[in-house]
């Protein structure tokens, strides 16, 4: 056994440079599919996230609404309203700048019983919740050039 051994490892045997090569083509393909499938992941886990944070938006209006009489706009809230009823609501949005590590959180159209929700996703995606005379849609908008991400084809979510 030991002779099979010595005999093994005195011998040439190896991989060439073509096989190596060849292997090293086959892992850069396999990366090439993978890597872009990968990083459309993780927009649509930032979109996700602000789809949560635009939901828990709206609970926070409804709260607002009713700790006000049941309207919307009397007084017209704020986001920072909505964050001292619920402190999870993202920040208030700067302007016309999408969010560099978090979503942010806007609030307009206001009445006295509609009102639209927005909260912007680190990719820009924004993600609304409008309530208008008790009918609620569930709309996204993609910026110029960006990453459908987790926004529908069509512009409707749910």
């Amino acid at each position: 056994m030991l002779q099979k051994l010595r005999e093994r490892s005195q011998s040439e045997a190896g991989f060439t440079l073509v096989e190596l090569l060849v292997v090293m083509l086959i892992i850069g393909l396999l990366a090439a599919i993978a890597i872009p499938a990968f990083f459309n992941q993780r927009n649509k886990a930032s979109d996700a996230s602000a789809k949560e944070s635009v939901r828990t938006a709206q609970t926070a209006m409804e709260t607002y609404s009713t700790d006000n009489g049941g309207v919307y706009n009397n007084p017209a809230p704020t986001v920072a309203n909505l964050q001292t009823i619920e402190s999870t609501v993202p920040p208030v949005c700067a302007a016309g700048t999408p969010p560099p590590n978090a979503p942010c959180a806007a609030v307009s159209g206001i009445s006295a019983n509609g009102y639209t929700v927005t909260v912007t996703s680190k990719t820009g995606n924004a993600f609304l919740i409008t309530r208008n005379a008790g009918t609620i849609t569930y709309t996204c908008t993609v910026p110029s050039g960006g990453d459908r991400g987790g926004c529908p084809t069509g512009g409707n979510w749910n």
